[in-house]
């Protein structure tokens, strides 16, 4: 039946694409539906040529890179009014809507600027969108940003430093996107738009998608509801992949990267191609490190990795649109760590049998190898998807289509090291269909649906968290934009469904520390044999809608409001849990009688640019009904309830707020140089559910401090010599002390304030023709080498049930780490012979 289910799935979305592509691709073409647009790109201060500079039409994924005369080309252009963006690196962004059936030569000059005022989002908008013109939320940061954090360990560790935006981790490997204080099923990760899913409810696995393999990142700071559904409350962060390369070009590059801190190593492989339209690209990547370490831990047992990507893609950019399959597998290794220590020398110790009576000091040998230990474990994620974007009438359809395979496996048993202590295996079927276009009076508009299917099973193992079960999400929606000279609005509403059908499930208790799940005859009856999960059948729903404008004054000066109604569903380990989960230590606890989540959330900003100083403020008030989140539970003494070896957490429902804001400024006393301050603040109150709150419960968990980050920059883009690009950098990042936590027994507990001092500096190599021959990016962070603790880290409660008096608890965060990395380019286009005039 499973299968059949899963065939008849992946037949109607194969059904789907295909109807698509050819109702796109038979329509009858109207005159002058194929265009071109060629020019060149120049220095408005000089009149030079700039080489490298990129322009492209981003709503059709079509782009070119001009030359040595700075000539650029782009092929095969659908006839309609579309956004054309050129950006090079130390050049403000230029951005111009085109009109592509009167125009085919357009010739633009850029002038150089620090600061960045053009950028351009696809992400929760029908068509590309200048951000200072949405009025949502929203920051995007590019390739280089990424590549200048080379410290990164993963890709969500590369924006948590961005305003409103932070990570809860579990090591250096392991981070979950946090936007304004919401994180896990509150915020939608997604890939190229096709949502991320993996368990994301659990804490102790990250995002799996290789940070090689991504080449820019777009984030809204606010309920995303409208276009993604559920569990975008709190908003979303979409990783984008690399965009196909110029019409005629094979293009690659080798990338390494070393850390010193774990002795990280990560090696990437790029090539991509571009024939007439059929456009292809893979990446393969490998990486591994040891334990990290820090001065008060040395190095943290438990805490190394390994992880081995590849994605490939293959599509069609044609007249019609564009259609491009891609394919991906993560699959990757991580040790659990548990922090526990020796009393007497505090040093880390392990786990060496089930019964767990006695455990020795770690070697160091063990420490400072790359080898994985016996307690780790093993996620992998397989991914399928489509992006496809036709022409068809006066707009686009649009049709994304994925399929993602999650097994996430957890060793935790050390004599029976191939017997899972945690086996879950999810499939995912996401689809999602719009068309834009364009309505009376030029309102753009958006129409579609979107959802997904779940089906989530239990592999052999011996622990169990949550429930096999299966998921079906439906919301169809519908967004209109309209401008009127300065003044832009955007509005939309939405209706969500999800339908919830939980398993029920016994557990055989026979062998000890061995329970696997009961599939026999009479449970209620056979010995030893316990209930675990009861069946489940839920249904939440809910409407959403969203409304907002911004007002520009000037190019200088404009103001952004936004009002949006959010909804989230209960996640199946809010509902359902009543196992262990190893590698978070903690065993879950849920309650089938929750409500939705539904939140209010208004937004207020003001931006001010000037040609040597950059202002925002940004503020936002979040009210939400039924938030749902984990507290311990405690026995009458005081002491931690211990369920199977594992300290137990409640899921529990309250009201809650959630506000704060952020504010930034910009100062560029000369063009080159640039001092950037930024400082964000969240407050997270519980508001009960009617009557007073103890003082112990009247934070929410997870809560990051007060944060302000400044940092001094020189950037040189036409560099010296043969370097180009020059950039160098210090940063200083100041944590306050987060005493604002859910104390209520014993969730939370003080976390002290802390400084980090980073730095970094890197430049491209060029040949004499300006061609780029290595990318050089260097990144020194916490050179200090401070000891702290970071209210967002999960190790900051491993350690043992009792501590000695004058000793700090729990695990610190990484200490000193410089990053290297290096990203050498080829080019394998076939040479095209220079034609002669006749």
């Amino acid at each position: 039946m499973k299968i059949n289910i899963r065939s008849s799935i992946l037949l109607a979305l194969l059904f789907l694409i295909s109807a698509a592509s050819n109702a796109a691709v038979k329509s009858p073409p109207n005159d002058g539906v194929v265009g071109t647009l060629t020019g060149t790109v120049t220095d408005k201060a000089d009149g030079k040529p700039i080489i490298g500079a990129t322009v492209s039409i981003p709503d059709l994924r079509n782009g070119a890179i001009t030359d040595v005369n700075g000539h650029y080309t782009l092929n095969r252009i659908p006839k309609g009014i579309y956004l054309v963006q050129v950006s090079y690196i130390g050049y403000a962004s230029y951005n111009q809507k085109v009109d592509l059936t009167k125009t085919t030569v357009l010739d633009f000059q850029l002038h150089t600027s620090s600061i960045e005022t053009g950028e351009v989002v696809i992400t929760g908008v029908s068509k590309a969108t200048e951000i200072k013109r949405d009025p949502v939320p929203m920051v995007a940061v590019s390739k280089n940003y990424i590549d200048q954090r080379s410290g990164a360990g993963n890709i969500i560790d590369a924006i948590a430093n961005l305003p409103g935006v932070s990570a809860v981790t579990t090591g250096p490997n392991v981070s979950k996107p946090f936007i304004h204080g919401l994180g896990y099923n509150r915020v939608v990760t997604a890939e190229d738009g096709i949502r991320q899913e993996g368990q994301q409810w659990g804490d102790e696995h990250g995002i799996e998608v290789d940070q090689n393999s991504i080449d820019r990142i777009e984030i809204i700071k606010g309920p995303a509801s409208l276009s993604y559904g559920s569990d975008a409350i709190g908003g979303v962060v979409n990783l984008i992949t690399p965009s196909p390369v110029p019409d005629g070009k094979i293009l690659g590059s080798v990338q390494g990267i070393y850390g010193t801190n774990q002795g990280l190593l990560n090696g990437s492989f790029r090539l991509q191609g571009n024939q007439n339209g059929l456009v292809w690209g893979t990446v393969i990547s490998d990486k591994e490190a040891k334990d990290y370490q820090n001065q008060h831990d040395g190095r943290v047992y438990g805490t190394g990795y390994q992880e081995r990507d590849a994605r490939v893609m293959v599509g069609l950019n044609k007249s019609w649109g564009y259609s491009y399959l891609n394919a991906s597998v993560y699959d990757a290794l991580q040790e659990i760590p548990d922090g526990s220590r020796d009393s007497a020398t505090r040093k880390f110790t392990r786990q060496i049998t089930d019964a767990d009576t006695y455990r020795p000091i770690v070697p160091e040998s063990v420490l400072n190898s790359y080898a994985i230990t016996p307690i780790h474990q093993h996620v992998q994620l397989y991914r399928i998807y489509d992006n496809s974007n036709f022409t068809l009438g006066n707009g686009n359809l649009i049709v994304n289509l994925g399929y993602q395979y999650s097994h996430r496996r957890e060793y935790t048993h050390p004599t029976e090291q191939d017997i899972a202590g945690l086996n879950l295996q999810l499939a995912t079927y996401t689809y999602d269909v719009k068309y834009n276009f364009n309505m009376g009076n030029d309102y753009e508009t958006s129409v579609g649906v979107n959802g997904m299917y779940q089906n989530n099973s239990l592999g052999q193992s011996t622990a169990f968290p949550i429930p096999a079960y299966h998921q079906f999400d439906i919301g169809p929606f519908a967004i209109v934009k309209k401008s009127f000279g300065k003044l832009d609005l955007s509005a939309g509403a939405r209706y969500d469904s999800r339908s919830f059908s939980g398993q029920a499930a016994y557990i055989d208790t026979s062998k000890a520390y061995y329970p696997t799940l009961y599939t026999g005859p009479n449970p209620t009856t056979t010995p030893n044999v316990v209930p675990q999960f009861s069946a489940l059948n839920k249904t939440f729903s809910g409407a959403t809608g969203s409304f907002g404008a911004t007002y520009n004054f000037s190019d200088a000066f404009l103001l952004k409001g936004n009002i949006a109604r959010g909804f989230r569903a209960p996640s199946i380990a809010e509902l359902s849990a009543n196992g262990p989960d190893p590698g978070s230590q903690i065993y879950h606890v849920g309650n089938s009688n929750f409500k939705p989540e539904f939140s209010t959330q208004e937004d207020l900003g003001a931006f001010l640019t000037l040609p040597n100083v950059s202002l925002s403020i940004e503020l936002f008030n979040n009210n939400i009904q039924n938030y749902i989140f984990q507290e311990q539970e405690l026995n009458a003494d005081g002491t931690p309830v211990i369920t199977q070896g594992y300290n137990t957490f409640t899921y529990v429902q309250s009201k809650a707020r959630i506000n704060g804001g952020e504010f930034a400024v910009d100062i560029h006393p000369v063009s080159w140089l640039h001092f950037a301050n930024s400082l964000s603040l969240t407050y997270g109150q519980n508001l009960g559910n009617g009557g007073p709150v103890a003082d112990s419960l009247k934070y929410l968990p997870f809560i990051p401090p007060l944060h302000t980050h400044s940092e001094l920059r020189g950037n040189f883009a036409k560099g010296f010599g043969n370097l180009r690009n020059v950039y160098a950098m210090v940063g200083f990042d100041h944590y306050n002390a987060q005493n604002r936590f859910f104390a209520a027994y014993g969730t939370e507990t003080y976390t002290a304030g802390y400084n980090l001092l980073s730095a970094g500096i890197g430049a491209n190599l060029v040949d004499a023709s300006g061609k780029k021959i290595v990318e050089l990016f260097i990144e020194g962070t916490n050179l200090a080498n401070v000891n702290y603790q970071s209210n967002m880290s999960r190790l900051k409660y491993f350690d043992n049930a009792n501590v000695p008096a004058g000793v700090q608890p729990g695990i610190f965060n990484m200490g000193r780490n410089i990053s290297f990395k290096v990203i050498v380019p080829f080019d394998l286009s076939p040479h095209t012979k220079p034609t002669t005039g006749s």
